[in-house]
């Protein structure tokens, strides 16, 4: 059933990426769908794209884990979107026009090499997360349909990169936008039915659910406190304070996610398209917390470790656990829901970045050009750990985008240079502390677990790389020049109100 279910998701899914895709050569209805959408609807695209495959496996993996602190990694997650809320997301719609690059170069006209940087960093801080995305697919189909050659597992890859591609290019943000509404409603009425179900099994009860999980944990209490995710690190608490300001500034600033505030048609649609957004992944945390700690409870952490040793399995399991030995052709159809909309999440995870017409092609030969290398780099990593792949995003979008993003639109002073300084010191700063993390080597579930080269013995780089990039910025504006920052000053005035308001400043 689950095999029917993917079939019958990808033909009807690509069939409505055709009927909904722009029938002309139009950068607003490719890019951003005229801003027709509703602001529940664009809300929970926004949510479908913040909820990727990585975060649905990844989270309940870490939950079934480490309980405590998988639970602080997934309000981490919401409070990451609200973070976009409240801070960036008006100025950013008021500031772009289609990508980020339009917010970047508002107060800076003319920045070619603004845009080609900004591209760079762009295609930097996503590819790692299609590779996830496209590596996952093959362990998901295998664990689901029984697959255990690597040759299946490679061609679910190939075949699900392949709709990805198709996806983005035909059917631009109205038809990919769709497709997040589709798989964020299977996803939470699914999960708000196991996660029912699981509690049903402990009566009720969520405090007989932590205790039941706690003790199948192996831990003890230490599963329901927080640090056991970072007990090996050479500093616990600043470990745990980096990972989580990392995945806070890094989620609300990736540029997948920032594209969507373009799709609404006016401020105020902004401000309620972000509150269904906060409020539908709020709904996921509270599922998938339920499901992550059912699992262990019904299961135990061992069973868990032993299906995949980072837990991205955790989910399935639990869903399966909960239904028990005698499956009825309802549970079934659940469980096929369930699978099917996890398998939407790698399907909708695709990436969009003269004259309109020019432009449309390049954008669609883009997409065929950033994802076929991508899948070819997702069969290689395959076997290996991805979680280095998914902090790495997280990182450059924390540590490169988020100063970038919140000094161009708040820093009046913020100059060429600053900017550029930002998002290439930034970047650097994360590429260079990245392979001495505990992720990449040094540990049983680092992508090199035979190998020791540690020198940074810590799971993220946010704790320099996110001041670095800060600092690079502020260096760099300084170095312009008083006459180059008082320029930019009033350039960013005559903008200004525009940017933090979106009102149009009239002349005397």
């Amino acid at each position: 059933m689950s095999l029917v279910g993917f079939s019958a998701v990808a033909t009807i899914t690509l069939l409505l990426c055709v009927l909904t895709g722009p029938d002309r050569d139009d950068l607003d209805a490719f890019y951003t769908g005229y801003g027709s959408l509703s602001p529940l609807r664009n809300g929970l695209a926004i949510a479908g794209d913040y909820i990727s495959a990585a975060t649905v496996l990844g989270t309940s993996g870490v939950i079934a884990l480490f309980g405590h602190d998988g639970v602080v990694l997934a309000l981490s997650t919401a409070l990451s979107l609200m973070l976009l809320m409240f801070l960036l997301a008006e100025p950013l719609r008021n500031a772009g026009r289609f990508t980020m690059g339009d917010a970047l170069t508002r107060r800076m006209p003319g920045g070619r090499s603004v845009r080609i940087t900004a591209g760079v960093v762009t295609l930097a801080s996503l590819l790692p997360l299609m590779l996830v995305q496209l590596a996952g697919t093959g362990q998901l189909m295998g664990f689901i349909l029984g697959f255990s050659g690597e040759s299946m597992q490679t061609g679910c890859i190939v075949g699900v990169g392949a709709l990805m591609i198709g996806y983005a290019a035909i059917g631009g943000m109205k038809g990919t936008a769709l497709i997040q509404i589709l798989k964020m409603v299977l996803l939470l009425g699914s999960g708000l039915l196991v996660a029912a179900l699981m509690l049903r099994r402990f009566d009720w009860n969520p405090g007989a659910l932590l205790d039941a999980a706690a003790a199948n944990s192996g831990a003890g209490d230490a599963f329901l406190a927080s640090g056991l995710q970072f007990t090996g690190s050479a500093s616990p608490g600043i470990d745990m304070i980096s990972s989580h300001l990392t995945v806070v500034l890094g989620g609300a600033c990736l540029p997948h996610i920032t594209m969507r505030v373009y799709t609404a048609g006016s401020a105020r649609q902004v401000r309620r398209s972000m509150s269904w957004a906060v409020s539908g992944v709020a709904l996921f945390v509270l599922v998938v917390t339920v499901v992550g700690f059912g699992a262990t409870a019904l299961l135990g952490r061992a069973a868990v470790a032993g299906a995949d040793p980072r837990g991205n399995t955790a989910y399935l399991l639990g869903t399966r656990a909960v239904f028990g030995a005698e499956v009825s052709i309802a549970e079934t159809v659940l469980l096929t829901t369930v699978t099917t909309a996890i398998f939407l999440t790698v399907l909708a995870s695709g990436v969009r970045e003269m004259t309109p017409r020019r432009e449309m092609l390049l954008a669609r030969l883009s997409a065929a050009a950033v994802g076929v290398p991508a899948i070819l780099l997702a069969t290689l990593v395959q076997h290996h750990s991805l979680h280095p792949l998914i902090t790495l995003s997280f990182c450059l979008g924390a540590s490169a985008i988020a100063p970038a993003l919140v000094y161009s639109l708040f820093w009046r002073r913020y100059t060429r240079t600053g900017l550029l300084a930002t998002l290439i010191g930034g970047t650097v700063a994360v590429l260079v502390l990245m392979p001495g993390t505990t992720l990449v080597s040094g540990s049983p579930v680092a992508a090199f677990p035979d190998a020791d080269f540690t020198w940074f013995p810590f799971t993220t780089t946010g704790l320099l790389s996110i001041p670095a990039g800060f600092a690079c910025g502020w260096l760099g504006t300084v170095a312009s020049g008083r006459t180059r920052a008082e320029e930019q000053r009033r350039q960013y005035e005559a903008v200004e109100g525009w940017i933090l308001a979106g009102a149009i400043r009239r002349k005397p």
